[in-house]
């Protein structure tokens, strides 16, 4: 993570923001986010991420009350600015501030939820690859949390430092029906014989925007892709991940 952050619409040095202690977010994990890319300095597909979390905050309860679109994009621009990035990553943080039930209290302004903004550098990627594995963890697809990315990301964290542990980057995650979701931290394609592969969203895969992007290319492309419900087996006699 770079050295400043953004909160609610202003610059701090990564230490200083105090964020409320007992929230629906600190204590449920209430909130939404997103990872946005960024190269030479913009955001990659900052409409679609902000309508991926306009739609993910509505299905967990997070009020987006006083927050805009443009003033957190503003913001950003600042914060890119500040950490001097120009190609990396940053993430959007919604936490929700108050709400009914235990341990509830009033919101602390007419904002209803806290935007947290950080950035930092691309990760890298290997020349020769990546090890996968399969993971242990099955996705629930009856989840109301299931294709959501929301802060309850302890799953897929639990995943990939499973996988890690084993000495591998990534993991394949199954659903409860063996069915193929995702990686741990990535959706997931495939090609066999000149055809492009990925789960349905059915399948409780997140719809991701760099997939949304991928498939688009395709189309546009004439390369052949299609999304459906693959075994296990699908992935282990492809020609390329």
């Amino acid at each position: 993570m770079h050295s400043r952050v953004a909160y609610n619409g202003e610059l701090f040095k990564a230490g200083e923001p105090r964020l409320p202690l007992a929230t629906p977010a600190t204590l449920f994990g209430r909130g939404v986010f997103t990872t946005l890319a960024i190269h030479n300095s913009e955001p990659f597909r900052w409409d679609r991420h902000w309508a991926r979390v306009t739609a993910h905050a509505a299905r967990t309860g997070v009020d987006l009350t006083g927050i805009e679109a443009d003033a957190i994009l503003k913001t950003l621009t600042q914060l890119l600015k500040a950490n001097q990035v120009r190609d990396g990553r940053a993430r959007l943080s919604i936490l929700a501030q108050g709400g009914n039930g235990m341990w509830s209290r009033p919101p602390a302004s007419a904002q209803r939820s806290d935007v947290l903004l950080m950035t930092a550098d691309a990760r890298p990627i290997s020349e020769e690859g990546l090890a996968i594995t399969v993971s242990p963890y099955r996705v629930n697809t009856h989840s109301p949390l299931v294709g959501v990315k929301s802060l309850n990301y302890l799953e897929p964290v639990l995943s990939l430092e499973e996988a890690q542990s084993r000495d591998f980057a990534e993991a394949v995650r199954l659903n409860e029906r063996g069915a193929v979701v995702s990686c741990a931290m990535a959706n997931i394609f495939w090609a066999t014989n000149g055809t492009v592969y990925t789960p349905a969203l059915a399948a409780g895969a997140l719809a991701g925007t760099t997939r949304e992007a991928v498939i688009e290319l395709a189309r546009e492309l004439s390369i052949p892709l299609i999304e459906g419900m693959y075994e296990l087996s699908a992935v282990t006699d492809a020609d390329e991940i």
